[in-house]
């Protein structure tokens, strides 16, 4: 493995030639990975003309693609299905594909495993692929979130293993995916952009790719810097929810209302970002980023006492509801084993289709231990698929007032703003509101409300 000497010689033939592409937009572009990052990134890239190719190892998902049907709410159908009639965009499950394209954009996920530790073997199977095909010039950029030192440590080796030298042959970076679905305000164009490189002609190259499509790129030193960044925003926000959800806590033993407290200091217009309570935390990144930093922690001998705390305290959060809902139970003379509970919202936040991490599946599953009876309403999610570690599925219900009326409580586990709360606390005999959905529910239902 050679890496460039980048302070004694000129950038090489391969980087001017890349960015000549790049910048008349005549660079080819793939993107491994057509979920929640790759797609509307495809997208984006197609949309400034770029030719792109889409690769997945999801049949389901290409055919999908090509055919212009759209799977993700960020993405606007006639956009994608232009960019497919017009040529700009196609999918594909053949990898051998990968020498077509010039820029190469990884965009898999990054789980945990059922032991909190890291499961990087997306990123290292793509590598593979990526190293069986790469040629001269090419630029290859990770976008998934991981540790610092995944690029240099993991996928470096890998692709300059056939003598190729990094910086010279071909350009490594990692930029991270600051993707927010559902949010109108901030898109993938108008989020600034990150951007680590392995070398100073990689950081060159690939801030020159970024540029195309997005308004402002911030170069940093190194790839580490930049996977540091990205895990430090998602674990700084971690440890915030945490906060809240602590002192959720300790005011309803206080009978003190945590959201006016949260609403009164949010007020103050200095030294303080207003977080607010909730279930537990979920999504792809809060609940899962903060763990990869406490792994690679412990290659120094340092434990992020600090962070590992805040994932007990949100994880808490999820039983917390539970026992709420016993209590509320208990006042009417009922246990929860055997009580009918209807969860409303299952999305890890509101108006999204997105479920993964969502704190409402693990107490979806807590309830089912305890043998209640449940079923669950979102208007974004028709089906809940088995997965790791839940071994059971799910078919959405409708809500309607005897579904409202039918069960012993329902739990507002998400605060989806299309649904009618008011319709909601009129037909429901007990409700736990653990997102205060209900805070503008006419007074004739407050009785019963109880807030977490």
């Amino acid at each position: 493995m050679k890496q460039a000497d980048e302070t004694n010689r000129q950038p090489s033939d391969h980087a001017a030639q890349l960015k000549e592409k790049i910048v008349t937009r005549t660079a080819r572009v793939g993107v491994i990975g057509l979920g929640y990052v790759g797609l509307p990134l495809a997208v984006e890239k197609g949309k400034v003309g770029f030719e792109v190719i889409g690769f997945d190892r999801s049949a389901k998902r290409v055919a999908q693609v090509n055919a212009g049907e759209n799977y993700i709410k960020d993405v606007k159908d006639e956009e994608l299905k232009a960019l497919v009639v017009n040529k700009k965009l196609v999918a594909t499950e053949d990898f051998a594909r990968l020498k077509e394209v010039d820029v190469i954009v990884i965009c898999v996920p990054t789980p945990l495993t059922i032991t909190r530790d890291p499961d990087i073997s997306y990123i290292v199977n793509v590598t593979n692929a990526i190293a069986k095909h790469l040629r001269n010039g090419q630029l290859v950029t990770l976008e998934s979130t991981t540790y610092p030192g995944t690029t240099s440590e993991v996928i470096l080796p890998e692709l300059a293993a056939d003598d190729k030298e990094v910086g010279k042959d071909f350009f490594l970076a990692f930029s991270p995916e600051r993707v927010d679905p559902g949010n109108k305000r901030y898109t993938t164009q108008n989020t600034s952009k990150v951007v680590g490189g392995i070398t100073p002609a990689c950081l060159d190259v690939a801030a020159t790719f970024y540029r195309q499509t997005i308004s402002h790129v911030v170069p940093v030193s190194s790839t580490e810097v930049a996977e540091m960044t990205k895990v430090f925003e998602n674990t700084y926000r971690a440890v915030n929810i945490a906060l809240v959800n602590e002192l959720m806590l300790l005011c309803d033993r206080m009978g003190i209302d945590i959201w006016e407290v949260v609403e009164a200091a949010g007020t103050k217009p200095f030294g303080i970002q207003t977080f607010y309570p909730g279930p537990g935390v979920g999504g792809h990144c809060i609940p899962i980023d903060p763990f990869y930093l406490t792994w690679k922690a412990r290659e120094f001998d340092f434990h992020t006492r600090f962070i590992e705390l805040a994932g007990e305290i949100n994880i808490q959060a999820s039983y917390h509801v539970i026992d709420k809902v016993i209590r509320v139970l208990s006042g009417s003379h009922k246990s929860l084993a055997g009580a009918k509970i209807l969860i409303l919202g299952v999305a890890y936040k509101k108006d999204i289709e997105d479920y993964r991490e969502s704190p409402a599946m693990k107490i979806i599953d807590l309830l089912l231990k305890r043998q209640a009876l449940v079923q669950y309403h979102d208007p974004y999610v028709p089906e809940l698929q088995t997965h790791d570690p839940y071994t059971w599925s799910m078919q959405g219900s409708q809500l309607t007032p005897e579904i409202l009326a039918q069960a012993d409580c329902v739990v507002i586990t998400t605060d989806h703003t299309n649904i009618d709360y008011d319709y909601v606390a009129e037909y429901a005999k007990l409700i736990v509101d653990t997102r205060n959905a209900c805070q503008k529910v006419s007074a004739e239902y407050k009785h019963k409300i109880t807030k977490i």
